[in-house]
């Protein structure tokens, strides 16, 4: 019997799902856990994909580990909890090539990549997805792998990155964000100025009838005074308007 769960490595806890999901097996769902945290141990901080493979007879299990999503990965390595919500707009991160390499080394093996660059190109296209900056730049970084600007990393599988290539890529994030803080801070104010702007010409706007019961400007005439209604007295004529003499 196969159960898959998803759990938060080297943290996964007792809940109604584990517990929908094991309890009517009659398996013992403390020492579950505890197996389950010490195989995804090394992946704390990232959600991670678990089969228990259980002999309902016997009730003994075995925990299988998948890698974890490769978005769980890359947000891992940068501490982020979520990705932004307009890859194009917005940009959360900037990572190195050998950290790609490092998240491509974990995922490759169940990738249908047909090689190692293809894992690392495909690693690269979920950064993207997510908006983070590779080397600095977006989706134009796999041209420079299909031509080969990176082949030493990629080749050797390095997972280090040096502290000079570091501060160089915060350097340049730093500035990402500052242009991104400058055109939503633009962006907003535009948007100001135009609300400001439909409510001018609202209120600009002519032909806007007077009020009922508006005096008359010069020169127009005078509104019609309302019909009385059946037991009530006539509205008084508009003044300035001459009674009509008693034959």
């Amino acid at each position: 019997m196969l159960i898959k769960l998803l759990v938060d490595g080297g943290e996964m806890k007792p809940g109604p799902i584990v517990g929908q999901k094991l309890g009517p097996i009659g398996i013992n769902i403390g020492q579950v856990i505890s197996d389950v945290n010490k195989a995804t141990s090394e992946f704390k901080g990232t959600k991670v994909p678990v089969t228990l493979d259980i002999d309902p007879k016997s009730k003994k299990f075995k925990v299988e580990v998948s890698s974890p999503p490769t978005s769980e990965l890359l947000k891992k390595e940068i501490g982020l909890e979520t990705g932004s919500g307009d890859h194009k707009k917005n940009k959360v991160g900037n990572i190195s090539i050998e950290t790609i390499v490092k998240v491509a080394k974990i995922k490759y093996p169940n990738m249908l990549a047909k090689d190692f660059k293809s894992a690392v190109k495909s690693v690269i296209g979920s950064a993207v997805s997510l908006g983070i900056l590779v080397e600095s730049k977006g989706k134009e970084l796999i041209e420079d792998i299909d031509n080969h600007v990176y082949d030493t990393e990629i080749k050797s599988q390095k997972t280090e990155t040096s502290a000079e290539k570091k501060t160089k890529l915060k350097e340049f994030f730093d500035n990402v964000l500052k242009n991104q803080e400058a055109i939503k801070k633009a962006e907003e104010a535009a948007k100001a100025a135009e609300e400001a702007a439909k409510l001018a010409a609202a209120a600009a706007t002519p032909g806007a009838k007077p009020a009922e019961g508006a005096a008359a400007k010069p020169g127009e005439a005078a509104a019609a005074p309302v019909a009385a209604k059946p037991g009530e007295k006539a509205a008084a004529p508009a003044a300035g308007k001459k009674e009509e003499k008693k034959k």
